[in-house]
Formats: C-alpha cells, sequence, structure tokens
C-alpha cells in the first residue's frame, strides 16, 4: 500500500499518446506491482485517456482468473458471439481436444498474446451448457482475427472478431473448473473492480495535473481505498457486489461534479468522448446489484 500511494503522490507522468507509447512506457510499473488491483490504478495514473486505463484495468483483472498470466501479457477474453454473451448463447465448442466456433466483440483482439476462450462441452443432464475456458495463442493454426471498425468511443482500443477452425488444445490449456461459474460469471466482478480502480487513477492524475478542489481529491483518495479493499474480497459474494455498486456510483457522482472546464481541452474532449464507456454492461451491474440485496435479505440466493 506504502508503494502504490508513493507512486499516486509523485508528479503524474502520462504516458501516450498511443498504445503501444503507453504500454512500453509502463512496464516497469507493470512489473513493480504485483496485486493486480494496484496495477490497474499506477496504470490508470499513467494514462492520458480512459481507453488506456481500461486496457490496464482490463489486463490487470484477467490475471485473477488466469494465474499463468504475466503482467506484460495482453489478454482478451472471447466470450460474445451472435447470440450474446449468456452462458446458453455460447456454441463455440470443445471437443475432443479440438477447439471450433466464432467469437465476436473481443476487446483488444489484435493486441492480445493470449486468448481465454469460453466453449462449450454440450449439454449437461440439467439442460445447461457445459462451459469451459480454453488458453489460445492468437498465432494458433486455425485461429483468425478480423480487426472491427472503430468504436465511437476509446478508438485507441481496437476490437476483433475470432475465427476458430479446428484449434488444437492441450489438456494444460483447459483453465480448471466451471466456465461459467468459476471464470466467466466473477470475472464479470473483477473486470468492474479493476476497470473503476484503473478510472480512479487516471482522475487522480487528472486531479493533480489540473489543480481540482481539495475536497474532490479528498473523495479520489477514498475511492482508491476502497478500490483497495475490494482488491481481497471474494468476487462472487454479495457484500462484495453491493460494495462495488457503492463505489461505482460514487465515482459516477464524483465525475458529474469533477471541474471538467479545468483539464486542458483535448483531454476534456476526449475524456467526453469515451465517457459512455462506463455505461457498457450497466444493465447486467444493475441485475447483479439487485440480486445481492435480494439475498443479503433473505429473499433468493444469488445464483
Amino acid at each position: 500500500m506504502d508503494a502504490l500511494f508513493e507512486t499516486l503522490l509523485a508528479p503524474p507522468r502520462p504516458r501516450g499518446p498511443d498504445f503501444t507509447s503507453f504500454w512500453t512506457g509502463t512496464r516497469e510499473l507493470r512489473e513493480r506491482f504485483s496485486r493486480s488491483v494496484h496495477r490497474a490504478i499506477v496504470l490508470g495514473f499513467s494514462a492520458d485517456r480512459l481507453g488506456f486505463a481500461f486496457i490496464g484495468g482490463y489486463s490487470a483483472a484477467l490475471t485473477q482468473v488466469d494465474p499463468t498470466l504475466t503482467v506484460n501479457d495482453l489478454a482478451a477474453l472471447c466470450a460474445t458471439e451472435d447470440g450474446g454473451g449468456h452462458p446458453r448463447a455460447i456454441r463455440t465448442t470443445l471437443v475432443n481436444g479440438r477447439l471450433t466456433g466464432e467469437k465476436r466483440f473481443v476487446s483488444g483482439g489484435p493486441l492480445a498474446t493470449r486468448l481465454l476462450v469460453v466453449a462449450s462441452e454440450g449439454t449437461g443432464d440439467d439442460g445447461r451448457n457445459r462451459l469451459r475456458v480454453v488458453r489460445v495463442s492468437p498465432t494458433s493454426p486455425g485461429v483468425t482475427l478480423v480487426t472491427m471498425p472503430e468504436l465511437p468511443f476509446v478508438p485507441e482500443i481496437p476490437h476483433a472478431s475470432v475465427e476458430l477452425r479446428d484449434v488444437e488444445v492441450r489438456d494444460g490449456d483447459v483453465l480448471p473448473g466451471d466456465g461459467y461459474a468459476d471464470v466467466l460469471k466473477p470475472f464479470r466482478t473483477l473486470e468492474d473492480l479493476h476497470v473503476f480502480a484503473a478510472l480512479l487513477g487516471y482522475l487522480c492524475s487528472v486531479a493533480r495535473r489540473s489543480a481540482w478542489p481539495e475536497a474532490t481529491g479528498e473523495r479520489l483518495w477514498a475511492g482508491l481505498t476502497s478500490a483497495v479493499a475490494l482488491g481481497d474480497a471474494d468476487p462472487r459474494a454479495p457484500g462484495t457486489h453491493l460494495a462495488l455498486a457503492g463505489l461505482l456510483s460514487e465515482t459516477n457522482a464524483l465525475l458529474s461534479s469533477a471541474s471538467w472546464s479545468d483539464v486542458p481541452a483535448d483531454e476534456a474532449a476526449r475524456f467526453a468522448r469515451d465517457r459512455p464507456l462506463l455505461k457498457v454492461a450497466s444493465s447486467a451491474r444493475e441485475a447483479r446489484r439487485v440480486k445481492a440485496w435480494q439475498a443479503v435479505r433473505g429473499a433468493t440466493p444469488e445464483e
């Protein structure tokens, strides 16, 4: 914690303006911080735009679900298909060590050094899709990445579709446990935590560089401290979901009251352009919050 705060109290040095400059310029920071949430925060603090903060938080979150990833890996989770990202929509198959299917909207796909692919091993006796998550190199035979058109926000972070044609999978490349319950579901919570932790780190840099009021800085430090504490929490627990919902709500309130007129015009314009990113998956977050309250009140346990 002391090393984290020491970094955040140093003069901000944003890296950019392109992703390569950002990623290579933050290598020493990535290697200094072993805790993923600390890494997300310092990567956000080192960014000059929301897109770089996002990929810093996203990559840090993925190291929580695949311990073989290093701090210098750029992994991408491949879950969404034509029918969406719900477990029953997964049609990519893992049969006899062979992976076949198509994925859509893979964040950072063209930059990825590792793909984590959600695939079905078939339907269980309960009628549910039996999912596993598989590590795949983007250069493996049978893997084709197709870069998608730029989004209207965070255009610096590319997205891709992924085609998988009879890709060979070794037993050691299949992550342990149920692909949904043990990987995909907790990752959604981990992703929100790490991305918003990176956002808070970025805002801390903006606040320092733009001389935002002390009261705003204090709210940012409180949010950063909460994010660090949540880094040790069980991503499946209702209490974690409620605390995270509170952190996200406070961060959004802070964003709305921040002095963006004091920020350099080009950076403020970029943030206004990119802010819709923070609303992606907002309906899923709300459903998770409601379920968490139901569990706490004893109405129904979380699935």
